[in-house]
């Protein structure tokens, strides 16, 4: 086989919100057909009962496609939301005089004031603060604040709908990441088992290690990913590593955060924190209106495929899709659109170069073979792929850091580790016992099992990695060259 004839695998992870034009057992699988690696589970919407329905759905299809596909579930947070209208919205102008109130009833707004859910909001904002509000499309300036009370005159207006969020411009709005519904809904999770959950608003590592702790009295075992999307988090780059640190991998959440920093500082935002996570080992998706157009077009436009692919050339594991398939009428053209976008950004050659740890010291023997594997997988042309024996996976996540065009085969007996694995750029997870073959076999039964699922052929060179002693977690410190004469 020629090189030009070698299978295409796109690196890049697609993750995709399901919602009520994607939640059926058909349109999931088209979806799993078309790309997507992971499922989001929004528990902003939707009951618990419901999204164990779509998890069993989710799970259900991906063994039917002999696929290893994750399962996300998104946690609420504390989104903060103005109360509702008389008449379900008002129009605002600019120059108006408007209150936010926690006196007045949560049905009684109008176009003077309109009711507040969060009991601090009053707390948190001074005199020329800047409330933005639905998504920053309206904006308010705090004229003065008591503590039940913020009196406002309009900057921007427009039309107010019923229970808009409320966003303070440069942040500091100080609510608790984890909400008593939160709360409630890790419980529920226990019969969903996801692979990873989302935290939204993160302020501090505190907040990872309450979710942990909330997790792990409910025995659930999922990674945790923390979403970036307050400002007062970025600009403090020690609480920002913090964070890193603290969980398995970070959402660039470029919703809010976005409505906070502005957006012309975000894109600057987005390339550090993809660079700060890679740099910690750690996942990184990117989130939000990614190709917000095909809501409603069959087609993406041109810039929406730009911010795909500059997605993709930073480095992120994952692009993310939210309203785009859980509400939009196009759900699988914009996963084919999306992945058709990465691929092409992929076959640019400074996505496949990478500089990574090139001066620093390895800390560990797993990521001394981890990195070995990949800097001389991607300076012998012979090579077609990584095949690393895992327990745990992470050494292939560890190599996955780096960036490569070459394929990385994680083999595992652990579905759940394999589901975990989706979420990894370059990552292709496979099921492979190790345990079931005499140590002497494992080098040629790896070989005929790549061979014959038809990633490799004659001639081709593969690196492996394993661990001497087998099917123990943390002992990978072997690399060979093999071939497939």
């Amino acid at each position: 086989m020629s090189k030009d004839t070698h299978r295409v695998h796109r690196r890049t992870k697609i993750v995709a919100t399901v919602g009520p034009n994607s939640d059926s057992e058909d349109m999931i699988g088209r979806l799993i057909t078309a790309g997507v690696d992971v499922f989001r589970l929004n528990f902003s919407h939707g009951s618990a009962q419901h999204h164990q329905l779509v998890a069993e759905r989710i799970r259900k299809q991906a063994r039917h496609h002999d696929r290893y596909v994750g399962v996300l579930a998104d946690l609420q947070g504390p989104k903060i939301r103005i109360a509702s209208f008389q008449d379900g919205q008002v129009l605002l102008n600019a120059g108006d005089a408007f209150q936010l109130s926690l006196n007045i009833d949560a049905d009684d707004g109008n176009a003077s004031g309109v009711g507040i859910e969060y009991q601090d909001l009053p707390k948190s904002v001074i005199a020329d603060d800047v409330l933005l509000l639905d998504d920053g499309k309206m904006r308010l300036r705090v004229d003065s604040a008591t503590e039940t009370d913020i009196d406002c005159t309009v900057l921007v207006g427009g039309t107010l709908s019923s229970r808009k969020g409320v966003n303070k411009l440069g942040g500091g709005i100080a609510a608790p990441a984890l909400t008593e519904k939160d709360k409630r809904d890790i419980k529920a999770m226990q019969a969903i088992k996801p692979d990873f959950v989302a935290i939204s608003f993160v302020a501090s590592a505190a907040d990872i290690l309450e979710a942990r702790g909330l997790l792990d009295s409910a025995e659930i075992d999922a990674a945790i990913i923390a979403k970036i999307e307050r400002a007062e988090v970025v600009a403090d780059t020690d609480l920002l590593d913090a964070i890193i640190d603290a969980c398995e991998g970070v959402m660039v959440a470029r919703g809010d955060l976005g409505i906070e920093v502005g957006d012309a500082a975000l894109i600057g935002i987005q390339k550090d924190l993809i660079s700060r996570a890679r740099k910690r080992d750690r996942m990184v998706i990117t989130a939000t209106q990614m190709m917000e157009s095909m809501i409603s077009n069959s087609m993406p436009t041109r810039a929406e495929v730009f911010d795909v692919a500059n997605a993709v050339l930073d480095g992120t594991d994952a692009v993310m899709l939210s309203a785009e398939t859980a509400v939009g009428a196009f759900p699988v053209a914009v996963v084919s659109a999306m992945a058709n976008a990465a691929i092409g950004a992929e076959s640019h050659p400074v996505a496949r170069k990478s500089r990574y740890r090139q001066d620093r010291e390895f800390t560990s023997p797993q990521e001394t073979i981890a990195l070995s594997a990949m800097y001389g997988a991607n300076h012998f042309p012979g090579v077609r792929g990584i095949a690393t024996h895992t327990e745990t996976g992470a050494t292939p996540t560890l190599m996955s850091r780096l960036s490569s065009g070459l394929p990385i085969f994680a083999l595992s007996r652990s579905p759940e580790t394999l589901q975990r694995l989706a979420l990894c750029r370059g990552v292709i997870p496979l099921y492979f016992d190790i345990t079931a073959f005499d140590i002497s076999d494992i080098e040629t039964r790896t070989m005929e099992f790549l061979g014959d699922t038809g990633f490799i052929t004659k001639n081709d060179y593969i690196l492996m990695t394993m661990g001497t002693l087998i099917g123990q977690p943390g002992a990978t410190n072997g690399i060979k060259l093999l071939s497939i004469g």
